[in-house]
């Protein structure tokens, strides 16, 4: 179902945030949202958490660029929403992962009475301090949604200090940009390529147009977008599976050293129970991959991939690979899904070196949905390393390790003594781009 693209640049010079609002829907959102919040209703109903927003890119002064009163007027509108007779149709109804009716008609009657609880917003400096408390399986839906709003906000206080032919001159170079990569990789033999980029998009109009030329210059090696508005609105799969939340919010519940070191396990055997096929995608590097794999029961083995999501991804392939590969399992039927700070060049050079030994497939998020470099004053579009992270289940912190030590979460003692009991030894850090 594909419409005529409009002109995004003379939209955005005649913004109106009623016409355009950033957030237009509660499946403006990833795929892997949903999936984990039926999820966790089945599993942890009762459990309450704190999402909080971290700006890792703390040189870009956020609420001096946003106006707050803009900031909340885009929140409360998130709030408006309710899920429409169309989009309930569509959740209940459509083929996700060749399942029909991958979500229980109770997760959808809730879903269509769902209103997202409440935020907090402060300022603190020139940050925003931005949080949601309550039931996980609410206030989880509002990390997606918030990271959006903030980082288009960023992009609309840059781009309405321009004129309307340097916006067109700034949208056709970002155009050609992305087109002239999607040629560049339509030249890969056998390449499996989806959206990963709502969360830091530039904006929703945005996003669309990028699906929409992927789809035309890829064709059948566009395998579809990570958003549900989006894969609804232009027929096109919804892909996504699971988070590093889960195992964080799982270890924050426990009692001794004993239960932490096999939550991560508990939590891939619950997962299981509750999905399978190619769903069963490994998320190994919350509290570092090689010890996750090391300590693994033999049946995690069996599961359809892994996804790479922090490290070194080459190296972070070759650690799969050799892991399946001790565990006796046919490696060229394993699916590797590499989806951390992508680019044309690194898309490229994973694609050369795991190509024909797995199955490959590449999430191409920021980079794709937010590439702006070099086109606004300053620099001023660059991306930058947004998150909105659960900081505490049930009062209790919660802690990421991650195969590259910058993008720890936690407090500093609680991170100490998470890598003490997962036996995690020394890391590399390496640069967080997005």
């Amino acid at each position: 179902m594909f419409t005529p693209n409009i002109d995004i640049a003379t939209r955005v010079y005649n913004h109106n945030w009623k016409i355009d609002p950033i957030v237009r829907s509660l499946i403006d959102t990833d795929f892997y949202k949903l999936l984990m919040c039926q999820f966790i209703l089945e599993k942890c109903s009762n459990v309450r958490v704190v999402f909080q927003l971290i700006n890792r890119t703390n040189s870009v002064p956020l609420a001096e660029l946003i106006d707050r009163k803009e900031l909340e007027e885009q929140l409360d509108h998130i709030r408006t929403l309710r899920l429409s007779r169309g989009e309930s149709t569509w959740l209940r109804g459509n083929v996700f992962y060749g399942k029909r009716q991958m979500f229980r008609p109770e997760f959808i009657d809730w879903f269509e009475n769902l209103q997202l609880p409440p935020y907090q917003l402060n300022v603190r400096g020139d940050q925003f301090e931005l949080t949601f408390e309550g039931n996980w399986a609410e206030v989880m839906l509002w990390e997606i949604p918030a990271l959006a709003v903030i980082t288009e906000l960023r992009s609309r206080s840059i781009l309405k200090k321009l004129g309307r032919f340097e916006l067109q001159v700034l949208y056709a170079r970002a155009m050609n940009r992305v087109w002239e990569n999607t040629l560049q990789l339509g030249d890969l033999k056998d390449l499996r390529l989806a959206d990963f980029g709502t969360r830091r998009r530039h904006s929703y109009l945005w996003q669309d147009w990028c699906v929409q030329a992927l789809s035309e210059g890829l064709g059948d090696k566009f395998i579809g977008t990570s958003n549900c508005l989006i894969a609804m609105r232009r027929e096109v799969e919804a892909i996504g599976t699971s988070a590093h939340e889960l195992p964080m919010v799982y270890c924050a519940l426990t009692d001794t050293d004993e239960a932490l070191a096999k939550a991560p396990y508990q939590l891939l055997k619950d997962w299981q129970e509750e999905f399978d096929g190619n769903l069963r995608i490994i998320l190994a590097d919350t509290y570092g991959t090689e010890q996750l794999l090391k300590n693994a029961p033999d049946w995690l083995a069996k599961w359809t991939g892994m996804r790479i999501d922090s490290g070194d991804p080459e190296k972070m392939g070759e650690i799969a690979i050799d892991w399946w590969q001790q565990r006796g399992e046919d490696v060229r039927q394993k699916l590797l899904i590499f989806s951390d700070g992508l680019n044309v060049s690194k898309i490229e050079k994973l694609y050369h070196q795991f190509s024909g030994r797995v199955r490959l497939s590449f999430g191409w998020g920021t980079l794709l949905t937010n590439d702006f470099r070099g086109f606004a004053p300053h620099d001023g579009l660059a991306p930058i390393s947004l998150v909105c992270k659960a900081s505490s289940a049930n009062d209790r912190p919660t802690v990421k390790i991650s195969d590259n030590p910058r993008k720890a979460l936690g407090p500093d003692k609680c991170i100490e003594h998470y890598r003490k009991v997962f036996k995690v030894g020394a890391q590399e850090p390496m640069e967080v781009i997005v």
